[in-house]
């Protein structure tokens, strides 16, 4: 029988891989709920695919445990496997067939029932029924996403993994594609994703997790990722290299960090419009002319570079 903990769907404890002699997880630990949607952040090169390949059970952890369900997934991966669907980078179908036939098919070889009422109904759900028997030769790349989307629900998975489900669609397909994930979690799934669009886990994710050379570096919701910066800084442009430099000094106690070949000024504020206010009146009695001044707040992007750096800096 499973063990949960607190509604959990994913419990990951002291996971550790290496590749011979180079450590690629030093320890991970995150836990996440059930019907939640979960980013895993980090650059190539990370361990995001040595993660999921682990929770998936394609990969036994040199140490640490981790459990989907409460199934461990190295003393009981057939129990996870029942549990899980896993959609690679690299979309899986079969571009002779149709795409009712891929559905069938997949269906068939999962042992399920009703293979062609479980078709029907993931062609119905995913939009595809007016394609359904159109060879996926003729699809586009964002219906072979989708396609490739609706093979991994059959069965009715409880956990499923993404890995960089957008990558490669347009702007259209991806805004879709987020529509989908938005319905899998509301229905009760727990969606595992990875990507390396930021904007893309700040819409999708309850939840984010940064991983930077094997370690997490960084845990929360998107909201209480970006408050662990400052409250946001104030970006001031100006039309001459004399005006920015007496700026830049003027305002040197605030850190300000300044482009010259862009000339603006970055200052980091509070948030509030009483400091803002207070920013500005101060350039004005110094008499510098600013050409334009904007509020700017903290954005996942900003997270994100802020704790890779910090732990590079760390590691030298």
């Amino acid at each position: 029988m499973p063990t949960t903990t607190n509604n959990l769907a994913i419990e990951v404890k002291g996971l550790k891989k290496a590749y011979k002699n180079v450590e690629v997880l030093r320890g991970v630990d995150f836990a996440v709920q059930k019907g939640s949607t979960f980013a895993l952040l980090g650059s190539n090169g990370a361990g995001k695919t040595t993660i999921i390949k682990t929770l998936a059970t394609l990969l036994q952890p040199d140490s640490g445990n981790a459990k989907i369900n409460g199934y461990d997934v190295s003393v009981q991966p057939e129990q996870v496997r029942n549990e899980i669907s896993l959609t690679g980078q690299s979309v899986t179908v079969d571009y002779i067939l149709s795409g009712r036939e891929n559905l069938r098919m997949m269906a068939k070889l999962r042992h399920l029932p009703n293979p062609d009422n479980q078709a029907d109904e993931l062609l119905r759900r995913f939009d595809l029924l007016d394609a359904a028997d159109r060879r996926i030769a003729t699809y586009s790349g964002g219906m072979c996403r989708r396609l490739d989307l609706a093979m991994s629900l059959l069965g009715n998975p409880r956990v499923i993994f993404l890995d960089e489900p957008t990558t490669g669609l347009d702007p259209q397909s991806r805004i879709a594609m987020w529509e989908i994930i938005k319905d899998l979690a509301k229905s009760g799934v727990t969606v595992f994703l990875t990507t390396q669009y930021l904007e893309e886990a700040d819409h999708l994710a309850d939840q984010i997790a940064i991983l930077h050379e094997g370690t997490i570096v960084a845990n929360g919701s998107p909201a209480e990722l970006k408050n662990l910066l400052p409250r946001g800084h104030l970006e001031l442009r100006f039309d001459h290299e004399a005006a920015l430099s007496k700026a830049r000094d003027l305002f040197i106690e605030y850190n300000a960090t300044a482009d010259e070949n862009n000339l603006t000024l970055s200052v980091i504020t509070d948030g509030t419009t009483k400091q803002m206010l207070k920013l500005l009146t101060k350039a004005a009695d110094a008499e510098i002319e600013i050409a334009e001044f904007a509020q700017k707040l903290p954005t996942l992007e900003d997270v994100f570079l802020t704790f890779v750096s910090n732990e590079k800096e760390r590691s030298l």
